[in-house]
């Protein structure tokens, strides 16, 4: 471990200068001679007077050191049958001209785009254009209701959206345009341009001078230079939920995004120039921006675009597919993408007829990595299978394996350990440091690396009041876990994921761990459900393995029977129910808490993410049952 211990130590000990080490891999305008300062809110700041474009650094920097003809983006969209590659060169071209178009209606450093789109190359050329102008973008995820792309439109007020006519899901064309439409005629904040990229399969309605034919706008527009921008500019906003119900606007700066992509793209990924990095993501996910986007580009990679789903487009070999057609090296997803592999082809046949023999890694995050998926990957792909974590808010991983500086032994449940820069304790709700093996509030010491939010857009109130006041001097991450003796952190869940049976603090991810790793089960999730003697119950909602034949009273059985040999009585796992699936962000987080709302009979809004509402309706007659059995005493 010298090499990483030797970052590691670097990085804590002298946090100015590691940092100004690792930016001056960039290609600044203005080199940064004051590296970490705050500024007059009072928010930690990283190269305050260094002068960038990002856009820059992703595609004309890569064009000047020799890369101009290497592939930066190859778009694979199984839903539509299409493929394309584009070069640097074709690329900056593209994205010049973009931000020409940007600019002929009147964007301008500082001004906000919001960008509404699916998976598919131009959502990357507008971000990208709005970095070269200097221009804040914020994506949105394309079909998001009218009703939270308004509430977005009401907090960034942008000049402009950029829309496609539509997105194509596995079973559906989803016109795009009447939600635009909508949210803008219910937003107050009344946007000056409409920019439309028009698609075959559905063709959009344009409404007088405000909307414009992206394709129309392209011809005519001017390629634009890079415009310089201070590092503390903001490069995007990215909405992520809030505990209130208001969106929260995560603000990425340009100068120590810059600085934290490059650094994470050799350290937390060990690729380097000229290698293919696919992470099978959306744009409109902060993986998307930080992963399919700036990261490889910075890197000088080929980065993979795909507009597809894990499964059903056509079958559970997509991803093998894809990685073998494309020479891919390293393959970054969310767990529950490999679990709706692993159900749908438990034995793994859809590997047969795929050259993996370029796929070095597998890498994992959005959710935790459960053991018995691992170990499914691990022996179905024999190579390294690395779970990291970290969040919308930090933008690059806080917890992995560094790669780049060594290849780790990996623990089974464990996001490996902390990289360079992230000092983490785990601290009691008092604030007090605990022991090695001790469950409790995983923080971050100050100050946060290069990379992470330094404010919620608008609101540093906000900001410091959900994050930094509950444990002075550290960053609170609303994650609970433990550090092992070995340094290896364990995240087991957010802190509202911890349950209290009889004063006994348990976590849910533990017991999710012990029946994930039933063969009969493909996924699933504990809640919490009250109950008036041990004041809360442990309840298990699995999804089954297609193919797998057990009863659910024996499957319950089976169950109750592993959490208690592997965690013990004190856990008083009584019951399993089985369901057809679970309710899941876009990004396959499961929406745990809503499923606790729905158990207990209380009110509960249908979040904005889901991915699909009418999974709540299918689950609302089971969970109905969990209120009368919760609090009769165990």
């Amino acid at each position: 471990m010298q090499a990483y211990q030797a970052a590691v130590h670097a990085a804590s000990e002298s946090p100015q200068r590691f940092w100004e080490v690792q930016s001056r891999a960039l290609d600044w305008y203005s080199a940064p001679q004051k590296i970490l300062s705050r500024d007059e809110q009072g928010a930690q700041r990283w190269f305050a007077d260094g002068l960038l474009n990002t856009s820059h650094l992703c595609l004309d920097a890569q064009i000047a050191a020799g890369r101009g003809a290497q592939l930066a983006l190859i778009y694979d969209s199984p839903v539509t049958g299409q493929q394309a590659r584009y070069t640097y060169q074709q690329l900056k071209d593209w994205v010049a001209h973009a931000a020409g178009m940007l600019k002929a209606q009147g964007v301008g450093a500082g001004d906000r785009v919001v960008i509404y789109m699916p998976m598919i190359p131009e959502a990357a050329v507008a971000m990208l254009a709005c970095a070269r102008l200097g221009a804040i973008h914020s994506v949105v995820f394309g079909g998001f209701a009218a009703h939270e792309l308004a509430i977005r439109i009401e907090d960034a007020t942008p000049k402009v959206i950029i829309t496609a006519s539509c997105g194509i899901e596995i079973d559906r064309v989803l016109p795009y345009k009447p939600l635009v439409d909508k949210a803008i005629a219910e937003a107050s904040h009344k946007v000056a341009c409409c920019v439309v990229l028009q698609r075959p399969q559905c063709q959009a309605e344009l409404h007088g001078e405000r909307d414009v034919d992206w394709h129309t706008a392209i011809a005519k527009a001017e390629a634009a230079e890079p415009v310089p921008v201070r590092a503390t500019d903001p490069l995007y906003i990215l909405y992520t939920s809030g505990t209130t119900g208001k969106p929260k606007g995560v603000v990425r700066d340009n100068g120590g995004h810059a600085v934290a992509m490059h650094y994470s793209m050799h350290t937390v990924y060990g690729v380097k120039p000229g290698d293919v990095f696919w992470a099978a993501s959306d744009v409109g996910w902060v993986v998307g921006h930080s992963y399919i986007v700036y990261g490889p580009l910075l890197a000088g990679c080929t980065t993979v675009l795909y507009e597809g789903k894990p499964v059903r487009t056509p079958d559970a070999s997509a991803f093998w597919r894809v990685c073998a057609e494309h020479r891919v090296n390293v393959l970054f997803a969310a767990p529950t993408a490999f679990r709706a592999i692993r159900k749908e082809d438990p034995s793994a046949k859809g590997l047969q007829g795929h050259d993996l023999t370029a796929l070095q890694r597998i890498y994992l995050a959005g959710e935790r990595l459960d053991p018995p998926t691992y170990d499914w990957l691990s022996d179905t792909l024999k190579r390294p299978v690395l779970d990291h974590w970290w969040q919308t808010e930090t933008g690059w991983a806080i917890a992995g394996n560094p790669v780049g500086l060594q290849l780790m032994p990996v623990k089974a449940g464990s996001a490996t350990v902390p990289m360079p820069g992230y000092q983490i304790e785990i601290l009691d709700d008092e604030g007090r440091t605990l022991s090695a093996g001790q469950q409790g509030n995983i923080c971050v010491k100050l100050p946060l690396p290069p990379g992470c939010l330094p404010t919620i857009w608008g609101n540093q109130a906000r900001f410091e009041a959900g994050y930094l006041n509950n444990f002075p001097g550290y960053y609170q991450t609303g994650d609970g876990g433990y550090l092992d003796s070995d340094g290896y952190l364990f995240v087991m869940g957010r802190t509202d994921d911890i349950i209290n049976v009889a004063g006994h603090r348990l976590s849910t991810g533990e017991m999710e761990e012990v029946l994930g790793s039933h063969s009969a089960v493909a996924e699933c999730a504990v809640i919490g459900v009250a109950n008036e003697l041990k004041g809360q119950l442990p309840v298990g909602l699995v999804v089954l393995k297609d193919g797998a034949m057990v009863e659910e009273e024996q499957l319950s059985r089976e169950l109750v029977a592993q959490v208690r040999e592997s965690i013990g009585a004190v856990a008083c796992f009584q019951r399993a129910l089985v369901v057809k699936r679970l309710p899941k962000t876009r990004s396959g987080k499961i929406l745990r808490r809503t499923l606790r709302q729905m158990a207990m009979g209380e009110a509960y809004s249908v979040p904005s993410t889901i991915d699909d509402p009418a999974v709540l309706d299918e689950l609302k007659a089971q969970l109905a049952s969990l209120e009368d059995c919760a609090i009769r005493p165990a």
